[in-house]
């Protein structure tokens, strides 16, 4: 067989491998590693789910990070009875996930500098993305605040792991 028409189909198997990889880990680090708290609207939930998030979109980019976003946290809304919760989770948590990952891509740079404000910028998206979907889902625009320092401390929790984490996954995926 010519290794060269075998060249696109073993790269497009990887990156379906890649995705349904991420896909899982980000579903289950959101669906067992966290932690509920007493905080009024749906901020009480803590999760590890941004950790696989980041790590997708920093190494394998913004399509993984897309995608691992998108389907890993909306199907968590889906099996834990959030279901309300999916479509807005999927924009938002994908578009952190795209951006992420194309700022990593993008940006000229120290790595770590440049992946603290993938990570930033993903931040300012949830804090924004879940304020407006709480706003439409409750029809009240205080009580969506209460969700605002568990979304900050999700977001800066998974950074704190992943952007000293990526440069050396960097190094050993290239």
């Amino acid at each position: 067989m010519n290794s060269t028409l075998s060249q696109p189909s073993t790269t497009k198997t990887r990156a379906i491998v890649i995705n349904a990889l991420f896909i899982a880990l980000t579903l289950v680090a959101t669906m067992f590693i966290n932690l509920r708290l007493p905080i009024m609207g749906n901020g009480g939930l803590i999760h590890l789910g941004n950790v696989p998030l980041f790590i997708a979109a920093l190494v394998y980019g913004k399509k993984t990070g897309a995608i691992a976003g998108a389907f890993g946290m909306g199907l968590f809304d889906i099996i834990s009875g959030w279901a309300i919760w999916s479509p807005f989770t999927f924009i938002i948590v994908g578009t952190m996930g795209f951006l992420a990952g194309l700022i990593s891509e993008k940006l000229p740079g120290k790595r770590v500098l440049v992946n603290t404000v993938a990570v930033a910028v993903a931040l300012i998206i949830k804090v924004v993305g879940y304020y407006f979907a709480e706003v439409i889902l409750y029809g009240n625009w205080i009580q969506p605040f209460g969700s605002i320092p568990g979304n900050i401390m999700q977001v800066v929790l998974a950074g704190i792991i992943v952007v000293p984490l990526v440069g050396r996954l960097n190094k050993k995926v290239g």
